[in-house]
């Protein structure tokens, strides 16, 4: 798609503002940003004067589209709960398209998610990006897989304990991830060597994906409220040399000091919840801005559905409230998810060569009256606010235009 959206305040993220700035975008990727842009002819032209201008927000911690709203069971498919590795599994294969939770997140601004399997195995599987628009999962995919979803604390011993089996303890969960991933370094050893003998070798599909792990090709999506739990993946990351991304660093703040050192970056949240669980009673609103301030990349995750994933940047509105530093909030929502996932070469940013993913908002977004007026995703509006109606409109994937 080829449009132009000419004389708003454009927001790269990745440089500064421009005041009456026009991004330009041609065959579904941003071609120019700037005050003095050549559009071509036969290029449509969108007026955004008196608007903000910024690139799609990207959802790094999510279950839209496998935890399905107002479907109950039959739309439940976040954790394959009969076995605590479960690194073959992937989301990709689990998503809805007409997923409700999908036409909420471009309301909000956000035109990628990266979904993953849930919390309930020590070992969950793999997780994948999608656009927030389409018509099937293979159209939407932006990677996959991104990264292999592992979670400590609460939830696993909770679930394997309540059936009487390994694991019920932390120790356990830690003994699950260590056992599994010892294995693959055999796995791994003993395929070269058949490989180097020409011999054949039976294949494995739990230890060819945590290979990958184990060889640094995808990072390690470590769920860990506490900051006990946050030293054990620390100690695990460590010991078998993955790169570690935390998930959810509830109580990261404690020890900010040790994750900023070690460089790992961290996804916080869901922050508009309650303290449902012992290992979120020091959940806060500050808890970004201590981490930031102290030199953590950041970004922020509504962990949909437990926050609406349209309350995005009300989440980093409030943590600014908090302490947070503005342009660090706008960042958490867009480049740094997009680098801490490995999607910077796509979204992101408004920059040359990246997907047209484009909002239109009414004002800044970190004010909470500001709302989402046009939504791009690869240069073909996809939401629009309609003012008299006063509701938003989602495209129809499935009777659309053909660009």
């Amino acid at each position: 798609m080829n449009i132009a959206i000419t004389g708003g305040y454009v927001v790269p993220v990745d440089g500064e503002p421009v005041e009456g700035g026009t991004v330009l975008i041609q065959d579904g990727k941003i071609v120019a940003v700037g005050a003095d842009v050549d559009i071509p002819d036969g290029v449509e032209v969108v007026d955004a004067d008196g608007a903000w201008v910024l690139p799609g927000f990207v959802e790094a911690h999510g279950h839209i589209g496998v935890h399905e709203e107002a479907e109950g069971w039959a739309g439940q498919d976040t954790n394959e709960m009969t076995d605590p590795v479960g690194a073959r599994m992937r989301a990709l294969d689990a998503i809805n398209p007409a997923d409700l939770g999908f036409g909420d997140a471009l309301s909000g601004g956000v035109t990628t998610a990266v979904i993953k399997p849930g919390s309930g195995n020590p070992i969950g599987g793999q997780t994948v990006a999608v656009k927030c628009w389409g018509r099937t999962v293979d159209e939407m995919l932006v990677k996959e897989p991104v990264s292999v979803k592992s979670a400590l604390g609460e939830n696993p011993k909770r679930v394997y304990g309540e059936k009487g089996k390994l694991p019920s303890t932390r120790q356990g969960v830690a003994a699950v991830i260590r056992d599994e991933l010892t294995k693959t370094q055999d796995y791994v050893a003993k395929k070269a060597e058949a490989e180097a003998d020409g011999k054949a070798f039976d294949r494995n599909n739990t230890q060819e994906i945590l290979a990958k792990v184990l060889s640094g090709e995808l990072p390690w999506c470590q769920h860990a409220h506490r900051a006990d739990d946050i030293a054990t993946a620390i100690r695990l990351s460590e010991e078998f040399g993955y790169k570690l991304i935390l998930n959810h660093g509830t109580e990261g703040h404690l020890i900010a000091d040790l994750i900023a050192e070690k460089q790992i970056p961290v996804i916080i949240g869901p922050l508009f919840t309650s303290r449902s669980k012992v290992e979120v009673r020091n959940r806060g609103l500050r808890n970004p801005g201590i981490l930031a301030r102290a030199g953590v990349e950041l970004a922020i995750t509504t962990d949909h559905p437990v926050v609406p994933i349209h309350f995005l940047v009300h989440q980093a509105t409030l943590a600014v409230k908090e302490g947070l530093d503005p342009e660090v909030a706008i960042r958490s929502l867009t480049v740094n998810p997009a680098r801490i996932m490995g999607l910077d070469d796509r979204v992101g940013a408004l920059k040359p060569g990246l997907d047209g993913d484009v909002v239109i908002w009414s004002g800044d977004p970190l004010d909470v009256m500001s709302r989402a007026l046009h939504v791009y995703v690869e240069g073909r509006e996809v939401y629009t606010f309609d003012e008299r109606k006063g509701e938003g409109v989602v495209a129809d994937p499935f009777y659309r235009e053909q660009p």
